[in-house]
């Protein structure tokens, strides 16, 4: 079986330790973690491994945020992998800091990514990965939020969801959306 794993985020340094870089940051690790680099393909970053058996793609779309929906539509199509088997990993403001969830489907709830994606596919109906960085900002400040880095505070557990984050994707992927949601999402 593969699974393609997206992490979203904007590519250039600015962008690199930022709130809305969190699907970077979670690919990152897992690729880390597998001891595997990502090299330059079509509309992203890309890599992949093995673990249980099971085959991982992962890709950090560089079209930059808005324009998501781009490098998923051609993976999903180039490794002919079906949107089940698909997550894709995003900050999400309404979710208090690192707060994850798992859903099979749902909204984009106001974020550009996941709204080019559902644009591009013609649906919601694709697993996502929700990893919460709050919304400590004032009103008309959002942009400024989630592009600015994670507070001195926040980094002290930062490591630690991230950790689980990457934890839940490969889990995703080798027990399956609905028992990966009814042991993580709590």
């Amino acid at each position: 079986m593969k699974y393609l794993l997206v992490g979203l985020g904007n590519i250039g340094p600015e962008y690199t330790e930022t709130r809305h870089n969190i699907g970077f940051m979670v690919l990152d690790y897992l690729a880390k973690k597998q001891e595997v680099s990502f090299d330059t393909g079509r509309h992203s970053f890309v890599t992949e491994f093995k673990h249980k058996g099971k085959h991982f793609t992962l890709v950090k779309p560089t079209t930059y945020m808005n324009l998501s929906g781009k490098a998923v539509a051609h993976w999903l199509s180039v490794l002919k992998i079906p949107a089940e088997q698909m997550l894709v990993i995003t900050d999400d403001l309404a979710l208090p800091f690192g707060k994850l969830r798992m859903r099979a489907k749902g909204s984009a709830g106001g974020h550009n990514g996941l709204k080019h994606i559902e644009q591009t596919l013609g649906n919601n109906e694709y697993p996502r990965l929700r990893f919460g960085v709050d919304s400590q900002f004032s009103k008309g400040r959002q942009v400024d939020y989630v592009l600015s880095p994670f507070s001195e505070d926040e980094k002290i557990d930062l490591g630690t969801y991230i950790e689980k984050a990457a934890e839940m994707s490969l889990s995703f992927g080798t027990i399956g959306l609905e028992r990966t949601m009814n042991f993580f999402n709590k």
